[in-house]
């Protein structure tokens, strides 16, 4: 659901025996790369970094809504965030399994996670307070994803690419729920309103820090000269702005921010600043729910430990069976 161009570690550079001309060549023909072409190492790092942090980011981002599965207000509104987070875990099936089609392992991916060597976005960090967040992540949250993953089903990496097709139709559906639950609150009670709210005022710069530093900021340049990454996180950021205030404004909610305004000479809004100071804090541990959310994943991660190894057990039986039964015929 959500990749973020934070990683504040020095970028893949290419060494001077990664030179690859045909590879160039294709690149700029945009065509696409797939698991077993030849590719510069750089290349092939800096997509294991991008789609891994993807990775983690959907399976991190179920927790802070799987919470309010057995409190939603309704059976209708518990089946739909139900399938939302099954839908986020399905997604990060999807790009550890693009990830492992670089050569790298699915234990090595979660390792880097749970040593806190790899990242996820700083988004899932902060609380889910009240029953209103869960809208305002489906209407501001998977909005930003949505804004930053169309372009990757563009990407030059063939698998990834196809994965994305998939991820953003259900994105989509999940933008449209959320929008929806705000619409029924903000039609609801004064008290259901100012829930909506006060929630879009928790919201709204967390989901404007989604897209990462600005372009001047950001080391991983190679991800747009490969063609990895389409458009730069500062373009993304703008087209998040204008699409999103409309949508406000048609659910009567208020921006906090005292300097939104449209720049009819641009064609733009133009928007405060964004507190990168907040951003890099919670990016490196700092945040409300940084550590819970670590402590709940490694938890889940270890409560399940059986049914991988039953199911791991299970197949090595099947298969010993098969070759078996193979071996009786051919007697």
């Amino acid at each position: 659901m959500y990749t973020q161009s934070f990683d504040n570690a020095p970028p893949v550079a290419a060494k001077a025996d990664d030179a690859n001309p045909e590879f160039e060549a294709r690149i700029a023909r945009d065509e696409s790369i797939e698991p077993n072409d030849d590719m510069p190492d750089a290349y092939r790092k800096t997509l294991i970094r991008q789609i891994s942090q993807h990775a983690h980011s959907e399976v991190v981002g179920m927790l802070p809504e799987g919470g309010w599965i057995t409190r939603a207000p309704s059976l209708k509104r518990k089946e739909i965030l139900l399938a939302k987070v099954q839908d986020e875990g399905g997604h990060g099936l999807y790009l550890y399994a693009a990830a492992e089609t670089l050569g790298v392992t699915r234990d090595a991916l979660i390792d880097a996670l749970h040593s806190g060597k790899a990242k996820y976005s700083s988004i899932f960090n902060y609380p889910t307070e009240t029953w209103a967040d869960i809208g305002t992540i489906g209407w501001l949250v998977d909005g930003a994803a949505i804004m930053n993953q169309v372009p990757l089903c563009r990407c030059s990496y063939g698998p990834y690419a196809r994965a994305m097709i998939r991820v953003c139709k259900e994105e989509s559906f999940h933008q449209r729920q959320g929008f929806d639950l705000l619409r029924t609150l903000c039609t609801g009670t004064p008290e259901q309103k100012a829930m909506a709210q006060d929630s879009v005022n928790r919201w709204w710069w967390p989901s404007l820090m989604m897209f990462g530093p600005h372009d001047s900021d950001s080391v991983h340049t190679n991800a747009m000269a490969w063609g990895i990454k389409r458009i730069s996180n500062d373009d993304l950021r703008q087209k998040f702005v204008d699409a999103t205030v409309p949508q406000a404004q048609f659910l009567g909610l208020t921006l906090p921010d005292p300097d939104l305004k449209w720049n009819a000479e641009r064609g733009h809004y133009d928007f405060g600043a964004i507190n990168w100071d907040e951003f890099w804090r919670v990016v490196n541990g700092g945040g409300v729910c940084n550590q819970e959310r670590m402590h709940d994943r490694i938890k889940a991660f270890e409560d399940g430990r059986w049914v991988r190894e039953a199911a791991a057990a299970h197949a090595a039986k099947q298969a010993k069976r098969a070759i078996d039964s193979s071996m009786k015929v051919a007697a």
